[in-house]
């Protein structure tokens, strides 16, 4: 039937209707008028208007300026940076605790409903979390629409886009596309993309200043979920390990992007995984921690010496969370796929060099994150189990205390605020925030109130001002704690 129907198709082509040569006739009188009024000049990149979505702040209309690099955009928006002083500049705070140490006063009561939603804000698929600086906030996403990562700038204030800056990659749908948490200061913004795509930015205008792509330049592996470890400032240093072919760490000029030095990847052996590196003040000497794919690796912050190595910690699968450090001497290591947890301490004598002795290794049933990195606090470890109960453990691997069968967070994420030792943990599934308080002694809630719709609401919590920001699979949420 099919064929015949082409058949017939192909003789009425022959002898064109009045009706069709009429049609044709008005198109090309309409295409005249129109091209007599338009030019060129007129014709800008845009970004369609998104569609209204009840409860959710639609973009404004952008125009696009000139490339930066020949293939990235910078998009202005019509936002304002807010006022408010006050920051989080990366990934588990400026100094890597993840704890909030502004007071009691950014949580005056215990939380309650109804949540007080300043604004939401739709994103693409993903998990990335945001920074704040200087009345703005930052985050990487990416557009299924367009096949671009897009790095964005909202107001701390409303929600309302500043600007973005995009940049083409095609990426296959995996558990969401971005995982990744920026950091930024006054001046720099620096980002890590899903597939390996470094980008330092003027965090104030947006303009490119530098990007590499780690597995053009340095043969870096992508791991399976995509690119998880959050760039890491030090000064005017950016430092990240694309673990490739020759290069396991480096420490890169925030101003030019050049490498003030590399770590040899020795014979190649460590991979990228989903892990950030840490910063260890051991005794007078910075070294950068970082967990590889055959095992821990420990460099000189000033040259990039590797000063020691434990290939016994190593996670075949995902290795994600970063390692706590607890005194500039102790450290903490733990991992999901039956992992466990390992506790070492570390010493050094002048002649035998660095040592790592075990203060407690334990099985996953005691602790053990498969994603988010526990916090320490008072002599205690806090954080998620693999069957999503929340659990304290004292420094000698005994556990303490457990949520319970009937309170489970699966992969959420969660924060302390000290000192009114409380925990804010966010149920991944439902988007209900608990507070929990810190005490080893029992596991007490204190409040809960829902914030945002739920599925897989895994990106990183922050706090500022008294302001939380949330984030699950499609919508980043800012909630007036005060």
């Amino acid at each position: 039937m099919l064929f015949r129907e082409k058949r017939k198709m192909k003789s009425d082509k022959s002898i064109p209707s009045a009706v069709t040569v009429l049609i044709i006739v008005i198109g090309g009188v309409i295409l005249f008028e129109w091209l007599g009024k338009s030019s060129v000049n007129d014709i800008e990149y845009r970004v369609p208007k998104e569609q209204k979505v009840d409860g959710l702040k639609n973009s404004v209309e952008e125009k696009a300026t000139k490339p930066s690099d020949g293939k990235g955009k910078l998009y202005n928006g019509t936002g304002l940076p807010s006022e408010e002083k006050g920051s989080w500049l990366q990934f588990r705070g400026s100094d890597q605790t993840n704890i909030v140490t502004m007071g009691r006063g950014i949580i005056p009561k215990h939380l309650s409903e109804p949540a007080k939603i300043i604004w939401r804000v739709k994103t693409g698929e993903g998990y990335a979390g945001p920074v704040v600086n200087n009345g703005r906030v930052y985050f990487i996403d990416y557009d299924r629409s367009k096949k671009e990562d897009s790095i964005r700038c909202l107001s701390f204030k409303d929600g309302a886009e500043i600007w973005k800056y995009n940049y083409p990659v095609k990426i296959k749908r995996n558990h969401g596309m971005t995982r990744t948490m920026p950091a930024v200061t006054d001046k720099y913004l620096v980002t890590m993309g899903p597939l390996g795509h470094l980008t330092c930015l003027d965090s104030v205008t947006g303009e490119l200043l530098w990007k590499k792509d780690l597995v053009k330049e340095y043969g870096t592996k992508v791991p399976e979920w995509y690119a998880g470890q959050c760039p890491l400032i030090d000064g005017e240093l950016a430092i990240i390990a694309p673990a490739g072919k020759e290069v396991l760490i480096t420490a890169l000029e925030l101003r030019t992007g050049r490498a003030k030095w590399i770590t040899k990847n020795p014979e190649g052996a460590y991979k990228m995984t989903h892990s950030s590196v840490a910063i260890l003040n051991f005794k007078g000497e910075k070294q950068y921690v970082y967990c590889a794919s055959s095992g821990v690796v420990s460099v000189a912050a000033k040259d990039g010496k590797i000063l020691w190595t434990d290939p016994s910690w190593r996670i075949n699968i995902a290795n994600v969370p970063t390692p706590v450090i607890v005194d500039n001497e102790k450290i903490f290591f733990t991992g999901g796929y039956d992992s466990g947890s390992k506790y070492l301490r570390l010493t050094k004598e002048n002649k035998k060099g660095y040592k790592l002795q075990e203060i407690f290794k334990v099985k996953a049933s005691v602790f053990a994150s498969q994603q988010t990195t526990p916090v320490y606090y008072k002599g205690y470890f806090y954080g998620v189990i693999p069957d999503g109960q929340l659990v304290c453990v004292d420094e000698t691997g005994k556990q303490l205390w457990k949520s319970g069968s009937d309170r489970k967070f699966g992969l959420g994420p969660f924060i302390l605020v000290d000192p009114a030792g409380v925990i804010l943990a966010l149920n991944d599934m439902t988007g209900i925030i608990y507070e929990v308080k810190a005490d080893p002694l029992k596991y007490e809630e204190l409040g809960s109130m829902k914030i945002l719709n739920g599925h897989e609401a895994w990106a990183p919590l922050v706090i500022v001002n008294g302001k939380l920001l949330a984030k699950d699979l499609t919508e980043m949420v800012c909630v007036d704690l005060r």
